[in-house]
């Protein structure tokens, strides 16, 4: 992706429903999986959004339903966001005001890196690259805004 789109309210912009795709490698054994579904953020009991996830994950041909789900509060400093585990651990800050954003998050020994990018109003994509002694996965995530 060559160009970003500048998203100057994140919440704002994630706000709906969204279609989901979701790739995932491990680059240690070579296994792949997908994950397809929904992902609607609304506004939940306090300021900012609910990201809930549902769908089905594939895994070595096994499907299995899927859910996650994440807080989004309203960020340092306007247009911005605090990304938040479910049981409200701190996950990661996201900032899209030039369409572009990289984000760490230890979790024990591992890493994950994750890069947002804006491509126009309607499509978004993740990248998170883990590694560690644990893990050592490719999870790209494709979202088309539900017409």
């Amino acid at each position: 992706m060559g160009e970003f789109w500048p998203v100057s309210d994140v919440l704002a912009y994630l706000a709906g429903s969204w279609r989901t795709e979701r790739s995932v490698r491990d680059l240690a054994s070579g296994d792949t999986g997908s994950f397809t579904g929904t992902t609607v953020f609304r506004t939940g009991d306090e300021a900012g959004l609910l990201q809930l996830e549902t769908g089905t994950f594939v895994w070595r041909g096994v499907a299995r339903p899927a859910e996650r789900t994440l807080r989004f509060a309203p960020g340092p400093t306007p247009g911005t966001a605090d990304v938040r585990f479910a049981d409200g651990r701190p996950f990661h800050d996201l900032d899209l005001t030039t369409g572009r954003h990289t984000a760490d998050h230890p979790c024990a020994a591992d890493l994950y890196r994750g890069e947002y990018t804006v491509s126009d109003a309607d499509h978004w994509r993740t990248v998170w690259r883990v590694g560690g002694p644990a893990k050592d996965l490719l999870l790209t995530t494709d979202y088309a805004r539900a017409g």
